[in-house]
């Protein structure tokens, strides 16, 4: 079962948020039938998305991650509840790289180091706050973590990873986002990263672990305290009435155009791939 988790340490100076997504990533991978590269890439923007939205903490808000660094790929379109539910796609689902030079899949050739991350939080009233960061490699991870220092005047260690089988499902994916908060000492910030470093990359504990063992790996010595968990899942709202609605938001004349071609109109979400079909009739009603 996919999970987040939030934790604190003993003395309240680290927080730490993690997830595990390789059900919600395997179907994500289904539904966009993406190749390794552009899996990895969506996977670990799920992760990072669900981790972030988790903190929206207002039932009707959400968050979108959008990533473009001019890269083949292209963008990279994730959305996540306040309970991290997630809901993603990226432009070019079928993009293949060769491998790096030690294994690892290429995201940051594909993702491209030219361009944003962009964090949008809808908090269901006013105007929703937007925080922009250029790329710094494209893998993602590092790319957030320097978001959080820009956007959020927080310093951040972030990991996340998506480990592909050879048949290409994914056996493991998540991450974790580590915060210091007001009052940590040099100390405290010297083992964490020697936590960090030793934890090494997150699929090697997911493949067989949940999240808190990675609250345990990264706070050990911090006598971590785990202080919510919760499910997740990849979550799409796609309904007939939410595109009806939409259909609407299109203005009379396109109505009318669409209503006189004589042919049903398709609309497919781009997050789950679901069909809506109306026909013209249904158009005249819309009118």
């Amino acid at each position: 079962m996919d999970k987040l988790i939030r934790a604190i340490s003993a003395n309240g100076q680290i927080k730490l948020t993690a997830v595990s997504l390789r059900t919600a990533v395997e179907r994500a991978r289904q539904i966009h039938r993406t190749l390794p590269v552009a899996t990895a890439a969506l996977g670990r923007s799920m992760a990072a998305a669900s981790m972030l939205g988790s903190a929206v903490k207002v039932p009707e808000g959400s968050l979108t991650l959008r990533i473009n660094g001019g890269g083949p790929i292209g963008s990279i379109i994730v959305v996540s509840d306040p309970e991290g539910n997630v809901r993603g796609y990226v432009q070019n689902p079928g993009i293949d790289l060769p491998k790096r030079p030690d294994g690892k899949l290429a995201v940051g050739d594909a993702v491209g180091r030219n361009g944003l991350i962009t964090v949008t939080k809808d908090l269901g009233f006013g105007d929703p706050y937007v925080g922009s960061t250029a790329l710094i490699s494209g893998e993602i991870g590092e790319d957030l973590a320097a978001y959080y220092v820009e956007s959020e005047q927080v310093g951040a260690a972030v990991a996340l990873g998506v480990l592909v089988d050879t048949d290409q499902s994914v056996l493991a994916a998540g991450g974790y986002i580590v915060e210091l908060l007001p009052g940590a000492s040099d100390d405290v910030l010297t083992a964490l990263e020697q936590n960090v470093a030793a934890t090494g990359p997150v699929t090697d504990t997911l493949k067989t672990h949940g999240p808190e063992v990675l609250a345990e790996k990264v706070l050990a010595g911090f006598g971590p305290r785990i202080l919510q968990e919760q499910p997740v899942e990849y979550r799409c709202y796609c309904t007939r009435e939410r595109v009806t609605k939409a259909l609407i938001t299109a203005g009379e004349q396109a109505l009318q155009e669409m209503a006189e071609a004589g042919e049903d109109t398709v609309v497919t979400c781009q997050f789950c791939d679901e069909v809506h079909r109306f026909t013209p009739a249904e158009i005249k009603e819309l009118l």
